[in-house]
């Protein structure tokens, strides 16, 4: 890795994906390794307003995903990735890795699945100026997807499912949104994380993400 300069690698996919279990895994190996980085997760429960709102709209305040507007939720999830702008350009500038559970990305796929196939491709246009352009947050260098069938993360969710979770309908759009993205975008890499049928075990997963890393990054 760079010293001068530290490395943003998100982990995306929709929820029940296992993106939490990875980050742990693979902050474990980082320490075990001595690689300065910190770990970020979006959104920030319970840190801002922009987060509380976003609370309130998973919890179905705001009405049902049809009745929501996608550009004004997108705002809200940017609103929050804002507030931590600053930390990971210090980061990154001080040589650290910086762990990101979720990021622009998101938005676009959780978001966009909410509009008519149609009108996705404008949107997601319009949340790269809005993130990267007015807000100037850090680009990612490396995305990694956890691909993971959608009915298997539904059942991987344990607690209360909110409105994008109740959904297998939204879970499976996103899902494929997700990797159109992976498929378009520079520096992204799909992990995937079934095999006949059946999800990988953490310790497998977590092999290949270390591969991935070790032949890119490190």
């Amino acid at each position: 890795m760079n010293k001068k300069q530290g490395l943003l690698i998100v982990f995306e996919g929709i929820d029940g994906s296992g993106k939490t279990t990875q980050i742990n895994l693979l902050a474990r190996t980082l320490k075990e390794k001595n690689i300065d980085f910190e770990v970020i997760s979006f959104p920030q429960y319970g840190q801002n307003e922009y987060a509380k709102k976003i609370f309130d709209y998973l919890s179905g305040k705001f009405g049902n995903l049809k009745e929501v507007d996608p550009y004004e939720m997108a705002k809200l999830y940017a609103g929050d990735r804002k507030t931590l702008k600053e930390k990971i350009e210090k980061w990154l500038a001080e040589g650290k890795l910086v762990i990101a559970n979720r990021y622009v990305s998101s938005s676009k796929a959780h978001l966009a699945a909410n509009l008519p196939e149609e009108k996705r491709a404008d949107f997601i246009k319009w949340i790269d100026q809005l993130e990267y352009n007015e807000n100037n947050m850090p680009k990612e260098d490396l995305t990694i997807l956890l691909n993971v069938n959608p009915q298997v993360t539904q059942k991987n969710v344990m607690r209360e499912h909110d409105i994008h979770e109740e959904s297998l309908k939204h879970l499976q759009k996103t899902h494929d949104i997700f990797l159109e993205l992976a498929k378009q975008e520079k520096n992204w890499v799909v992990v995937d994380c079934m095999s006949n049928f059946q999800m990988k075990s953490p310790q497998e997963i977590n092999k290949e993400i270390r591969d991935i890393l070790y032949s890119q990054i490190f």
